[in-house]
């Protein structure tokens, strides 16, 4: 890759949230709902959506489950959204000067 080839940058991770839901997940594995929440400062309204658009392009798995009759949703990075984050990260160090 050559300097600056932006374009190759995984859009599906590029957003904020989303970046914050990968980074998160790949510091600390699979995570509750609540916990991504309380760790990436986000609504419910709005992560929900960001984690539906991570789970749709193979990025996340969830498994979904009642703990005291309440709902409980954890998710983890799938090997895909391993790899592509790693790729990600390559590509942002790559457009940083030697």
């Amino acid at each position: 890759m050559t300097d600056f080839e932006y374009q190759q940058i995984d859009d599906l991770i590029h957003s904020r949230i989303r970046l914050a839901v990968m980074a998160a997940l790949t510091s600390m594995g699979p995570a509750s709902f609540s916990l991504i929440k309380k760790t990436v400062g986000a609504t419910d309204g709005n992560l929900s959506v960001h984690l539906r658009k991570l789970e749709e392009g193979g990025y996340l798995s969830v498994e979904k489950s009642f703990v005291n009759r309440k709902p409980v949703s954890i998710y983890n990075l799938t090997p895909t959204g391993q790899s592509a984050f790693k790729t990600y990260i390559q590509y942002l160090e790559n457009m940083l000067p030697s």
